[in-house]
């Protein structure tokens, strides 16, 4: 069986950013742009790129040591050692070895999803925060600010700063991650930048934010026109007639919190 262990020249324990950075180094010095368009170099450039396709993937990664293991462990089962007779402990050992190995296999594909999935909801959070805070601030057209005292407006502005830092902070990982611009794949490889499958364009990615917030915007104002009488009549201080310019300060803020508590309850799993 094919090692693409071996054509990667990594460790079969080798991490996801440990692939990638083989993979890099090999594309960029076998890539048949570098190398006059030498057939040789083009097919050793085929198998490193078929070897990034799969242990690139969890999910194939997996599948794959997993007909590895097998592979080896029919093998040994087959060899001329003590290990490959039919003793009662000699297979016993065979089997501890293949649960072992299989087990860090599973083990190592649920951790490279766990760290998938916070990569991505540390972008979905804040992304619904910011859409859900925007719906409701225009239905109900909180006052808080206007009607606070000055240590209250002092804190609310420094909480508005630190809500824009942070939520633009995390647009910015998740545009890095996620997105990708005019480069195609060959320029990602020869540049010094990490090769990486961003699903997204960046053009989509921010047409989907600015989308977004105007259709949350638009519908909580449509929404509020008929509440708004109701609302501001029952708690004139807490609720506005109309839409203030304070309006900017608690989308993210509202991100902030959120986002504080889902990394506080994600500390715990």
């Amino acid at each position: 069986m094919v090692s693409f262990y071996e054509i990667l020249k990594v460790s079969p324990k080798a991490s996801n950013a440990e692939i990638k950075s083989a993979y890099r180094r090999l594309a960029r010095k076998l890539h048949p742009d570098v190398n006059g368009g030498s057939e040789e170099k083009a097919r050793d450039f085929a198998k490193v790129a078929k070897a990034y396709e799969v242990l690139g993937n969890p999910h194939e990664r997996a599948q794959y040591d997993k007909q590895l293991l097998e592979s080896q462990y029919h093998n040994l089962h087959d060899g001329n050692s003590v290990f490959s007779s039919e003793n009662l402990h000699a297979r016993k050992w065979r089997q501890m070895v293949y649960e072992k190995r299989y087990n860090d296999i599973i083990d190592r594909m649920i951790a490279d999803e766990r760290r998938e999935s916070l990569a991505l909801q540390k972008i979905i959070f804040p992304t619904v925060g910011l859409f859900a805070s925007t719906l409701t601030v225009a239905i109900f057209k909180p006052s808080f600010f206007s009607n606070s005292a000055i240590i209250g407006k002092i804190i609310f502005i420094a909480l508005f700063i630190v809500g824009v830092i942070h939520l633009f902070s995390r647009l910015r990982d998740g545009f890095e991650k996620y997105t990708r611009g005019g480069e195609n794949l060959h320029d990602s490889i020869l540049d010094d930048n990490e090769p990486a499958i961003k699903p997204y364009s960046r053009f989509a990615a921010v047409s989907f934010l600015v989308l977004g917030f105007c259709a949350c915007l638009g519908v909580g104002l449509f929404i509020g026109n008929y509440l708004e009488v109701y609302f501001a009549s029952k708690s004139p201080t807490i609720f506005s007639p109309g839409l203030k310019y304070e309006f900017i300060f608690y989308p993210p803020i509202v991100v902030l919190f959120v986002d504080a508590m889902h990394s506080f309850v994600a500390s715990f799993d």
